[in-house]
């Protein structure tokens, strides 16, 4: 019983099921787009079905990121610990994972539409290549984003049954997001990943990233002005863009030493900043402020 229950941690560790901040990352922007597609809340059946889908396709994704990354991880001061690199979970045992999850997610998007069916067939792809791209370009925080970003158009599939000019513009805020707040993970394992060969963003943009990082977090702030000017939003929306945008400046000063702790705290800001946005959205469709 012991050995069972040891393993079942392990696959929940290497699933990242201890480490919810990246489900918030990938549910903002999943919830921005079914409020905006439904005007307000959602059908209870597709908010149902996509907050469990973001929780069991982030756990797939983690599974096959540290498949991908087994031969990198132990020489990452932050990774060094992972089940999969420590031979806690066998490579097969990830693999078998990784599909179980992905039928798991299959099987609830099977509750939906056939134009989310669909669509959701691109989503497995991304995922799915994500953590092989860091091996080729130096632009995996834009694959990231597309994967998490998917989830709009998906979501507006399945609420409304198309997919209007509104969910591709949620779907690159999304990427510009992700861009913005994986660049400032990435450069907590900067150090690291040059040694070792991997590439991200943060490698790219160099002693630069800040400064591309402050443009980013200006054309993000841009997007969700224009989302809420295309979906008619009031002015509860607006206060929730303007509430959240010195966030932004705060992760700034969080990253102006480029230290490993001040980094990893300004990815994490960004929790609080998706769910402000939310706030100020769900709110304005409310009409009760």
């Amino acid at each position: 019983m012991n050995r069972w229950r040891e393993k079942l941690r392990c696959y929940a560790q290497l699933a990242r099921l201890d480490r919810p901040i990246g489900n918030f990352l990938l549910l903002w922007p999943t919830l921005w787009a079914l409020w905006l597609a439904a005007e307000g809340l959602p059908r209870p059946g597709v908010l149902v079905v996509f907050v469990l889908g973001v929780v069991v396709m982030r756990a797939a994704g983690c599974v096959i990121n540290d498949y991908a990354d087994r031969d990198f991880d132990r020489h990452v001061k932050r990774t060094r610990h992972r089940p999969l690199t420590t031979g806690r979970v066998s490579e097969r045992e990830a693999l078998s994972l990784f599909v179980l999850l992905c039928l798991l997610a299959f099987g609830l998007v099977l509750l939906m539409n056939r134009l989310t069916i669909l669509l959701s067939l691109g989503g497995v792809v991304l995922a799915a290549t994500y953590p092989f791209m860091k091996r080729h370009t130096h632009l995996p925080q834009i694959h990231l984003g597309a994967a998490f970003g998917w989830a709009a158009p998906m979501a507006f599939a399945a609420q409304t049954g198309s997919v209007p000019a509104l969910a591709w513009l949620v779907f690159v805020a999304a990427v510009v997001w992700a861009t913005i707040y994986d660049t400032e993970y990435a450069m907590v394992d900067r150090d690291d990943d040059l040694k070792i060969g991997i590439r991200s963003t943060a490698i790219l943009f160099g002693r630069q990233d800040r400064l591309i990082i402050g443009l980013l977090q200006a054309v993000m702030t841009f997007l969700l002005v224009m989302m809420g000017w295309q979906a008619q939003l009031g002015a509860v929306y607006f206060a929730g863009v303007a509430l959240a945008t010195p966030l932004f400046v705060y992760q700034q000063w969080l990253i102006r030493h480029r230290d490993r702790q001040g980094c990893f705290r300004a990815f994490l800001n960004n929790n609080i900043y998706g769910g402000i946005v939310f706030a100020g959205l769900a709110l304005d469709y409310t009409g009760v402020i």
